[in-house]
């Protein structure tokens, strides 16, 4: 049955629409395509709150029963029906609707839990480099995963306690109203105080769980960085000075944390003192109306039975409703951090990019991050198809912004980028990136299969298209002798996180493998040779003379040596071209980029070489 009821929901089903930034709005969001499961759910907890009632006045009128028989012999063969029913109450219909309701619960919180999970984690993917720049990873990752799971708590909590709990106490005022109407509105003044005091309550406890959800994020965030840069870490010996940056985190999380508890414990009192008076006001009534033969034993018994399962049950409410506010507000502070709207949009008519030949033409660019200083100031460039730059110049010349602008990954303050004549602002995003292979000096890792990595250039590629790719690269031999810590060899040894268990040598060469398997027609070279000795460096030559053939080539290069065999090379201070030429035109006309291979010899352009 939970097999069956969990296909029918599809947690992949993807939403057309941005995450809304008002809770209700979002809610409905998360849960699109679930609701008329969640309308099931909460009709069977109707049920079973009723039931639960409804048990009272079996037990009533077993007890009237019993005081109208003279003959005790004779109570079981006059009663047969009445016991029947009873039994079929308490063995069939009253768990049979607590096991329907349980079964919605089930499957609805996993099934809520993944879809708005999935659906958050997709549009965060679709935030530009820059909102993943102003944040900790840790701390994105964690906000989803709390948004999703208090999600989904708040729709189960809602089936189990709010909906179980509104009929039961309907219930109860029902039954108790056909034998005493002052019971009836002892409870709905009982109710409406109980509703009161969840609105005094209810909107504190709501705003300290979003401020400590924020400082539990914290937490997490600043561990999860600690341990992410764990060599740098230790290189500098700064392990007590991360151990007191963790503290300070925890500090404000405990402080919020306590804070909140303490709100809490005071709501609890409170319900719990006012639970207290139901069986007091309800018995006392229901003895008062027995006294004036206006109520049976039965009918106290069952005010009794009624005024003991909703003391009981307001205990447990209430936390469970705190538990409630409690997720409201932790998805709450998640729709503040995860749900902005993307400053990196397609144009609603953007096409996907098609390159005829890999012309890229750049015209009065202009681009410093909104700041004064850095960047691109005016920079035009006509870069032809099959032609290979190299880019070089001092830290801050802008080399790297202009390659993270053909990328898109911000987009101009001025001017435009055109390949193959098309504005790659009127392009889709994914379409322009599809088109450009990159290998940068730090290359980025998963902590997958050294297979997988690479496969990840072209995953459709062949399992000997990648091998190949790996020889090319002169990655195969090192990757034949990798051994992960779960015994795994070869292409399948995982590599760690960020590729921590390989040289910068060997991250550069599986990067290079994996731009040989995509085949883009433009390719970007950031410092993709830098992590490698002149041996190594020498190998991979002809690898990166492959990769090169036939394609538009960006190449930023610090030590000069690897670029002298492009077919231009580009001088860039302060955002704008200085000089431009061959090689050898370069070095003739006696200007700063001569001085900078006078300098280094072939070497590495030290920082403060770098100065004009």
């Amino acid at each position: 049955m939970i097999n069956w009821l969990s296909n029918k929901i599809d947690y992949k089903k993807e939403s057309e629409s941005p995450p809304p930034q008002e809770l209700w709005k979002f809610i409905l969001w998360s849960c699109g395509g679930t609701w008329k499961f969640i309308f099931l759910g909460a009709a069977a907890s109707t049920l079973a709150g009723s039931f639960e009632m409804i048990t009272t006045i079996a037990l009533g009128w077993v007890v009237d029963a019993a005081q109208v028989v003279d003959d005790r012999t004779f109570f079981f063969n006059i009663n047969k029906l009445l016991l029947f029913f009873c039994v079929l109450i308490f063995l069939f219909f009253r768990p049979l609707s607590f096991c329907l309701s349980a079964l919605f619960q089930a499957v609805l919180g996993p099934k809520i839990l993944n879809m708005t999970l999935l659906r958050l984690h997709k549009w965060t993917l679709g935030q530009s480099v820059s909102f993943f720049d102003n944040d900790f990873a840790g701390r994105i990752a964690q906000k989803q995963l709390q948004t999703a799971n208090s999600l989904s708590t708040l729709i189960t909590d809602f089936l189990q306690t709010g909906v179980y709990a509104l009929a039961s106490v309907i219930a109860a005022m029902v039954i108790v109203g056909s034998f005493d109407l002052k019971s009836t509105a002892f409870v709905a003044v009982w109710l409406i105080t109980y509703i009161a005091l969840i609105k005094i309550y209810m909107p504190r406890i709501r705003r300290k769980s979003k401020s400590y959800a924020d400082s539990k994020a914290m937490v997490s965030g600043q561990i999860i960085d600690t341990i992410s840069n764990i060599k740098t870490v230790k290189q500098f010996a700064h392990i007590s000075h991360e151990n007191d940056a963790a503290v300070l985190a925890m500090d404000k999380y405990l402080s919020r944390s306590i804070d909140r508890q303490k709100t809490m414990l005071e709501f609890r009192i409170v319900l719990l003192t006012l639970a207290g008076l139901i069986p007091v006001g309800l018995i006392g009534l229901s003895l008062l109306s027995w006294v004036n033969n206006l109520a049976t034993v039965g009918e106290v018994t069952i005010a009794g039975a009624v005024a003991l399962r909703l003391a009981q049950m307001t205990g447990w409410v209430s936390f469970t409703l705190m538990n409630i506010y409690a997720q409201i507000g932790e998805i709450e502070d998640g729709i503040k951090t995860l749900t902005p709207r993307y400053t990196l949009i397609d144009q609603k008519a953007a096409k996907k990019l098609k390159i005829a030949e890999p012309r890229i033409k750049i015209e009065n660019l202009h681009f410093k991050y909104g700041q004064e200083i850095g960047g691109i100031n005016d920079l035009s460039l006509d870069v032809s198809a099959g032609e290979r730059i190299g880019l070089v110049g001092a830290s801050g010349a802008g080399k790297s912004t202009l390659v993270n602008l053909v990328l898109r990954f911000y987009d101009p303050e001025g001017g435009r980028i055109l390949i193959s004549d098309q504005d790659i602002s009127q392009v889709s995003q994914d379409s322009l990136r599809s088109k450009i292979s990159v290998v940068a000096q730090d290359a980025s890792m998963f902590n997958r299969s050294a297979y997988e990595n690479i496969l990840y250039g072209n995953p459709i590629a062949s399992y000997d298209d990648v091998i190949d790719a790996a020889q090319k690269a002169q990655a195969y031999p090192f990757i034949m002798d990798l051994t992960d810590n779960q015994g795994r060899r070869g292409f399948d040894a995982y590599l760690g996180e960020r590729g921590v268990k390989l040289s910068g040598g060997q991250r550069q060469r599986i990067a290079l493998a994996r731009a040989i398997l995509k085949k883009a027609p433009i390719l970007i070279l950031d410092e993709a040779t830098s992590a490698l000795d002149s041996d190594t460096e020498a190998k991979i030559q002809l690898a990166l003379d492959y990769v090169m053939r036939d394609k538009t080539v960006f190449a930023i290069a610090h030590r000069l040596s690897t670029i002298v065999k492009m077919d231009r090379i580009i001088l860039l201070h302060e955002g704008r071209i200085l000089e431009q030429g061959t090689h050898r035109e370069l070095l003739k006309n006696g200007g700063l980029y001569s001085k900078y291979w006078e300098q280094q010899a072939g070497g590495f352009i030290g920082i403060d070489q770098m100065a004009v």
